[in-house]
Parts: C-alpha cells; structure tokens; sequence
C-alpha cells in the first residue's frame, strides 16, 4: 500500500503472487469416477502411504506369524517336558519369553505406523474438503446447511479414519487365522474340519449384518448432520432466539433431532444386538466339537494332550477376528456412507471458476459496464438475496459507470440492488449479457486480481473470532500497526478500539457481537480501507450506525473515494447525498437516472421509493 500514513492515498496494485500457506496441499485427490466403490475412489491418498502401509502390513504379519508359533511351543513344552520327559522345561520357557517380546515389539511397529497412517489420511481428507469447499461457488452454499457441511467435515471424517485404523489390523488377522489352519491340519484333519464345521455359519450372519447397518449407518451420518445444523443455527441466532423467548421451541426442535438420531443409533444397535452375538459365538459352537472329539481321541491314544491344548489355543486365536467381525462390519458400513457423503462435497464443481487464459487485473481505472445483463437466482436459497422466487432479478440491466464516478443505487425491496455488486465481485455469473471493468468481461479477469480492485462493505460485516487488529488486516496480513491504526482512524473506529480492555489486541467474541453494530462495521469499514481497492462498494454499509456516528464516516468515506469507482447502495438520504448520480431501478432495469434534485423533482417512483425505505428496511 502506498503512503503508509493514509489509508485513502492511491489504490495498490495487484500482484499476482501465490499466497503463502503454512501446510503442505494433500499430494493427491479423490478419483473423479463416481461408479467406482468408495475404497477404489479413495485409492490415490491411500497409494501416497503405500511405503508405510507395507512396511506396518509387514510388521504385523511377522507379529502374527510369531503369535501363532505359541501354541506349537506349548505343545511341545507338554508332551515333550512334562509328559514324556524328555526336554527341559526352562528352555521352552525362555523362548515363549523371547517369542512374547519379539512380538510385543513388532505389534509396537505396525499398530504405529498404521495408526500413523489412518490419522494421516484424516489429516489429508480434513485439508482437501476444506481446500475445495474455499473453491466452491456461492450458490452450493445458499442450498446447502452449514451444519450439512460441519458433520461432514468432523463425524464422517472421523468414521473413515476409524476404519482404516482397524480394518488393516483386522485383515492381518488373516496371516494368523492361514497359520493356525495350516498347523491343525498338520496335528489332525479331521479335528480341523471339526472346529471349522461352524464358521460358514460366520459368514452368512455376517453378510446379513452387512446388508442392514449400511443405509443405517447413512441415517446416522444424515441425523447427526440435522443435529449439528440445529446447534449451529442456535449459537448464531442466539440473540434472535432469545428476543422472541424461544428458548423452549428450540429446545424442542433440537429434542426432536436428537430423538430421531437416537431412532437410528437404536436401528443400528438393535442390528448389532442380533446378529454379533451369533458371530461370536459361532467359533464357540466349533471349539466344543472339538473339545469333545478331541478329549475321545486323547482317551484312545490318537491324540497327545499337548495337541488337544494347542488345538485349544488356535481355536482361541480363530475367535480373535471373529470377536470383532461384527464390529468391524458396522465401522465399514458407516465409513461407507461418511466416505460417500464427503465424496458428495468433493464431487461438487465451482459454477464459478477462472477462465483457460484468465488475465490479472492491473492498475485498472475503474471502468464498470453491465451490458444487457439478465440475472435469475432460480429456485435456490439465497441467504438474503432478494426475490429469489419471482424469476430473474435483473432482466436486460444496463448500467454504465465512468472511472472515478460516485453512483448511488436505489430501489424497492427486492428489486436486485445487492445482486449488481455480487455480479461486479462474480460471485455469481450472469445467465444473459455481460460485466465489464475497463472494458473486460469480469469472466475474463481472475478471481483473486478483481476482488483486489473491488472493495465490499457489506451491510452485515463479518468479524472473526480474533483481535481486533487481525479483523482489520484481515486483507493485508503484512500490514504494519501504524497502517492498522491508520485505518481504523479513517474509519472513526480508533477511538473506541483504543478504549477496549486490550485495545487492538481485544479478541472479540463470535462474530464480533459483543461489540455494537455500529463498532463492527466501522471495523468492516477499515479493513476494507486497509485494502485500498479502485472501485468501492457500500452495500447499506452505515446501515447499522446511528446519525452522528455515521457523519464522522462519511467524512473518511469521502476522502476514501477520491479518485475511486464507488457504488453506494443506500436507503438513507445521508448516505445517497455521498453520490455524484443516482439510479432507480424497478422491475430488473434502470428506469431514471440523474442526481438525487433532479430525481426527487421529475420521478414520482423515486420519492415512493424514498418514503417506503424507513419501513421497508433495506434494500
């Protein structure tokens, strides 16, 4: 910014220099082919810890390997040591001591690295959702709830990291469970077809859990989602809520929620209750065939007592996975449907994104046309946007304004004031017609270079939950102090920050409502000062300040638009008289233009407008 000393000297120019960021971009995304299943979409991050995945996968099949070892040791230790005598007992001793640490070790390894991993990848799907929700366009959030959006960035997240925690520890399990097969059929086959009679068994049970937790687990994901909305919704109406004493009603809504969140989790458990107890208690089922064949064989001789303890032993390693089959169903099913519902998000594509060829916006002058622009919000929720029922907002709209020109914009309630600046920002792309700056189609400029040259004071200012001087250099983060103060004496805001218990260090509460309306929007005011844009839009922004305040701003407001393209939209007299022109829109056009005496005298539409705007509101 040039002039350190006034904020209000000569706009910056842009830059077109990469923001630097702290963290490292996720090295890979989702594959775009949604028929895939959600273990095949989620392939490329899993490929980018393939070394780690291996080398944890490795790890454990030795754990295992060793695990599987003990019983034949056992046997051995039996018959040869206790029944016929023939071995010392101490040195089987010391290799089941020396078999227990070898494998605590590697179980040590592997559980890190997959643990490593599975909280890697939580990590990477956390960066890459929030990363391509920064790109999405403003109309995927008027339709979608942010509690929607919160759910999917926390409770889902978590379930697939979860599963991929477990399921790689659960699926080494194999390695032991092929062993232990192997070495009972070495003893005796017949006993092996004898323990193993049940687990067919397993599998059809298990298919059948399957089937049910999977669009239960989607319920669950779905209502924890409607209760996140509903406790965010809460905390920021939170002063609507409590002026109309609705404290109760929302109670009960969110009540009603978490009822139906509960329905769901009870669906699910109720699933579990059925069907994991018989998953259990299947493998059982085998051991007490064995034990009984096993202990008659003993009795005939067929069989060493050793070999019926170490069957007993593997029977009780062939339980393990089956222990926690019914767990692992159910985590997969939910990490299924959460995978799904992020994929949702990711699969999601910006309407409005820079063009191939897309020129950065330098040293413009200020230039604006809107060029038969025809403009419709459709049938989607636009938070605030004005008449998003009544078809297009703005139909064959043209409006020029010349470099330095200070026009103010007025009309009716939902007449499409708002909707030109969010076009001239292209938070929105035209459906008809086009928006220019110094002649170029904004669809031409990239995003970053025209939001540097076009300011927003909106009418409800946003503030972050951080000092006060982070809000003002919110758009300059290099700013030194003395611009920060510099801006905010502009704004007319030192006064009162400097009053504050910590002054610009004061931390202000969720979205800055324990300071006035008045003191965040001359906040708002200075960090768009701080900014230093050629063309300025006041979208009502002394809306929220009181008569005397809101002269003090008009001052620096004032001295801010010299040699700047400023459009005000306004409902006040005082804030209209800050323009050199005035244009009256009705009906999606422009149907008078010229100053506000020559309006006030020869249009009738425009003193109505006038006069409805203290009971009307804004726009």
């Amino acid at each position: 910014m040039h002039g350190e000393d006034h904020p209000t000297s000569e706009p910056t120019t842009f830059e077109a220099e990469a923001p630097t960021t702290r963290y490292p971009e996720p090295p890979s995304g989702i594959d775009p082919d949604q028929s895939k299943g959600w273990i095949a979409r989620l392939s490329p991050v899993l490929r980018t810890h393939r070394a780690v995945m291996s080398g944890a996968l490795a790890l454990a099949a030795v754990a295992m390997s060793i695990g599987a070892l003990v019983p034949l040791v056992t046997r051995n230790a039996i018959d040869n040591a206790l029944d016929a005598r023939t071995s010392n007992l101490s040195t089987f001793v010391i290799v089941l001591i020396v078999l227990g640490i070898t494998r605590a070790v590697f179980t040590f390894g592997y559980r890190y690295g997959l643990y490593g991993m599975a909280f890697r990848i939580e990590y990477q799907l956390r960066t890459m959702l929030h990363t391509h929700l920064s790109t999405l366009s403003f109309s995927f959030y008027d339709r979608v709830q942010s509690g929607q959006i919160i759910s999917r960035a926390n409770s889902d997240i978590r379930s697939v990291q979860m599963f991929l925690t477990f399921a790689p520890i659960m699926a080494v399990q194999l390695v032991s469970f092929v062993i232990a097969i192997a070495i009972m059929v070495s003893i005796n086959i017949i006993l092996t077809i004898v323990a193993m009679v049940a687990l067919p068994g397993v599998f059809v049970f298990g298919q059948r859990l399957r089937q049910l937790i999977f669009p239960i687990s989607w319920i669950v994901q779905s209502r924890m989602a409607d209760v996140a909305t509903v406790v965010d919704e809460n905390i920021n109406g939170v002063r609507v809520v409590k002026s109309f004493a609705a404290e109760e009603r929302q109670v009960n809504d969110l009540a009603d929620s978490a009822f139906r969140l509960r329905w769901a989790q009870m669906q699910a458990h109720y699933a579990r209750a059925r069907y994991n107890p018989i998953i259990e208690n299947i493998p059982r089922l085998g051991l007490a065939l064995m034990l009984l064949y096993g202990g008659l064989e003993v009795i005939d001789g067929n069989l060493s007592i050793g070999d019926l303890v170490a069957f007993n032993l593997y029977i009780v390693i062939l339980q393990a996975p089956f222990r926690f089959l019914g767990m692992l169903l159910m985590m997969s099913q939910r990490a299924k449907a959460s995978a799904e519902r992020i994929f949702e998000i990711l699969d999601e594509q910006p309407t409005v994104v820079d063009r191939g060829g897309a020129f950065d916006l330098v040293d413009p002058i200020g230039s604006i046309t809107f060029d038969s622009v025809t403009f419709a919000y459709g049938t989607e929720i636009v938070g605030g946007a004005e008449g998003v029922d009544s078809g297009n907002i703005l139909d064959d709209f043209n409006l020029d304004i010349s470099p330095g020109e200070r026009v103010a914009i007025v009309g009716r309630t939902g007449s499409g004031k708002s909707t030109i600046a969010r076009l001239l920002l292209r938070f929105y792309d035209t459906q008809m017609g086009r928006v220019t700056i110094d002649g170029n189609d904004v669809r031409d400029i990239t995003s970053r270079s025209l939001r540097h040259a076009v300011g927003l004071i909106p009418d409800e200012p946003f503030l972050f939950s951080t000092t006060v001087h982070d809000n003002i250099a919110y758009t300059r983060p290099d700013a030194s102090s003395d611009e920060v103060v510099a801006a905010a004496t502009a704004a007319n805001a030192h006064a009162f920050i400097r009053d504050l218990d910590e002054g610009y260090d004061s931390v202000v509460g969720e979205r800055g409502y324990d300071l006035s309306g008045g003191q965040r929007q001359r906040i708002a005011i200075a960090r768009t000062l701080l900014a230093n844009p050629r063309v300025l839009v006041l979208d009502d922004a002394t809306s929220a300040i009181d008569v005397q305040v809101e002269a003090e701003i008009h001052e620096a407001l004032l001295a801010l638009m010299e040699n700047r393209t400023t459009i005000i939209i306004a409902h006040r007299l005082s804030t209209i008289s800050l323009a050199d022109r005035v244009v009256l829109i009705e009906g999606g056009r422009v149907v008078a233009d010229g100053t506000h005496q020559e309006l006030l005298a020869t249009e009738p539409r425009y003193s109505a407008v006038l006069a409805a705007s203290d009971s009307d509101g804004h726009r």
